[in-house]
């Protein structure tokens, strides 16, 4: 049977059309999922029992099982999913002054294969469809009793890798009828696939781009980051520059300093000169430590003074808030602890 949840709202019109019921009813069960967050078809009271019969015999919620779930004293909360195929992936609960963040999966596995971070080395399985990155958002609001704010696609996966879906989601969870979460709260993090950047610059969807970057030279970056053999840092900076420009929109560009590697005052001078004069904002991110991993956390005050660096050039750069780190909240940790599947 079908998720119901991986139609968006003009498709679940046409949907219940073609099983004979009126379009309006669409609106309605949408409601039901994305607003009451419902768990079975029968709790839709002001649909007809032929209808909810009707529901039931062709269609599945597909509500997410919890197989582990992990609290920081920060408040952050970890959860690893059960999909309902055998497999699992993990979702980030994050509390900050504006609300409630989450860090959704976009694919169950990566095949990216970034050396920095712990969904490397777990196998590439298959892309999620957009009502199971949708249902991330639902479990947790039924797990928590919050309402989440801001939507992060910076969980295990590559989001560009699985682009249809990704988009989809975006507009399921952007539409006001369903969870009403501003395109402009929602975040799409990219290790760099260059022909998907300029179509979301066409697209003008109005959710933040953030690009993965880590290093400022194609030699650093290819040893960081395989994607960088296929497209490397000048492809990449023209079509940053490009969104920029169709957009006129702020990039993010994420940046994970490694001690040794990457986190010194040349590096922060070279990433000036690679940046100079765009819109954009560098997060810089301590890098985590993971099982096996050849990279080393900076030193806090390496981080500062880069950041520092910087700032002093005219380039907005700011250290995130490292959330989780006494429940392995780094994306894939806790999948990889668990062994990849159920």
């Amino acid at each position: 049977m079908k998720n119901i949840k991986d139609y968006n709202l003009d498709e679940l019109k046409e949907e219940m059309i073609s099983i004979g019921e009126k379009g309006y009813r669409a609106e309605q069960i949408f409601k039901w999922i994305y607003v009451e967050n419902v768990t079975d078809f029968n709790e839709m009271t002001n649909l007809s029992l032929e209808l909810r019969e009707k529901l039931k015999e062709n269609y599945t919620l597909d509500i997410y099982k919890i197989i582990k779930k992990q609290e920081s004293s920060d408040g952050t909360k970890k959860y690893l999913f059960d999909v309902l195929d055998g497999n699992a992936i993990e979702t980030v609960l994050m509390q900050y002054k504006h609300g409630y963040s989450i860090c959704v999966s976009s694919q169950v596995g990566c095949k990216m294969g970034c050396k920095f971070c712990a969904s490397t080395g777990i196998a590439f399985i298959r892309s999620l469809t957009s009502g199971e990155i949708a249902e991330q958002i639902l479990a947790v609001q039924r797990d928590t009793g919050i309402k989440i704010s801001n939507v992060v696609f910076m969980g295990i996966g590559e989001p560009l890798d699985n682009f249809e879906n990704v988009i989809k989601a975006i507009k399921t969870i952007n539409n006001p009828k369903g969870l009403n979460i501003g395109a402009r709260h929602i975040s799409i993090s990219t290790c760099g696939i260059v022909p998907k950047i300029y179509e979301i610059a066409d697209m003008d969807l109005q959710c933040t781009l953030s690009i993965s970057l880590h290093a400022t030279t194609n030699e650093k970056r290819s040893k960081m980051m395989p994607i960088n053999n296929k497209y490397n840092i000048e492809e990449l900076i023209k079509a940053c520059k490009y969104y920029i420009e169709k957009t006129n929109k702020r990039i993010s560009f994420e940046y994970a300093l490694a001690k040794d590697n990457n986190d010194n005052l040349d590096d922060a001078k070279a990433l000036v000169k690679l940046l100079k004069g765009m819109l954009c904002h560098v997060n810089l991110i301590p890098i985590n430590k993971i099982e096996n991993g050849k990279f080393d956390t900076s030193t806090n005050e390496n981080v500062i003074k880069f950041r520092d660096y910087l700032n002093e050039c005219g380039i907005v750069a700011t250290i995130r808030r490292e959330l989780g780190d006494d429940i392995e909240a780094a994306c894939g940790q806790l999948r990889r602890k668990e062994g990849g599947n159920i």
